[in-house]
C-alpha cells in the first residue's frame, strides 16, 4: 500500500485539464492545477484509503454561491484536502458534511475521475504504465 505522501505526489502530478471538473475548465491553468480537481481527487483518495467524503459549499463574501468543495477524512481522523489551495481569498469554504458514497461511478464528472484514478494508480505502480 502506498503512503499518503506517495499518493499526494502522484495525484498532484496527474492533475490536468482532462481531470478538471467541467464547471471549472475555464478557470483551470498550469498556475492553479488544483482548480476543479477536488471531486475526482477526493474519490481517488477514498478508493485508496477509505474514510469519509466531506462536502461543503463555497461562498463569495456577499453570500452568493461559488460552488462546492470535496475533501477527505481518513479513518484515523485526519482531514486531507489536497485542493484547498485552488480557492481565491474571496472564495470561502464553509463547514463540511459527511457524504456517503453511492455505489458505482459518480453521477457527475465520471470521466474526469476515471482519468485521474488511472493516472494515479499507474504512477504509484498499481497499474501497468
Amino acid at each position: 500500500m502506498p503512503t499518503l505522501d506517495e499518493v499526494t505526489a502522484a495525484v498532484r502530478a496527474a492533475w490536468c485539464l482532462e481531470t478538471c471538473d467541467p464547471a471549472d475548465v475555464a478557470d483551470w491553468s498550469e498556475g492553479n492545477r488544483a482548480r476543479g480537481q477536488c471531486g475526482p481527487t477526493a474519490l481517488v483518495l477514498h478508493d485508496l484509503f477509505g474514510g469519509d467524503l466531506l462536502l461543503a459549499e463555497v461562498l463569495y463574501p456577499d453570500g452568493s454561491r461559488q460552488g462546492v468543495h470535496w475533501w477527505n477524512r481518513l479513518p484515523d481522523g485526519r482531514e486531507v484536502d489536497l485542493t484547498l489551495g485552488q480557492f481565491a481569498p474571496t472564495e470561502v469554504v464553509q463547514a463540511p458534511r459527511v457524504v456517503v458514497r453511492p455505489e458505482g461511478l459518480p453521477g457527475y464528472a465520471a470521466e474526469q475521475y476515471l482519468r485521474l484514478r488511472s493516472a494515479v494508480l499507474t504512477r504509484i505502480g498499481e497499474l501497468p504504465g
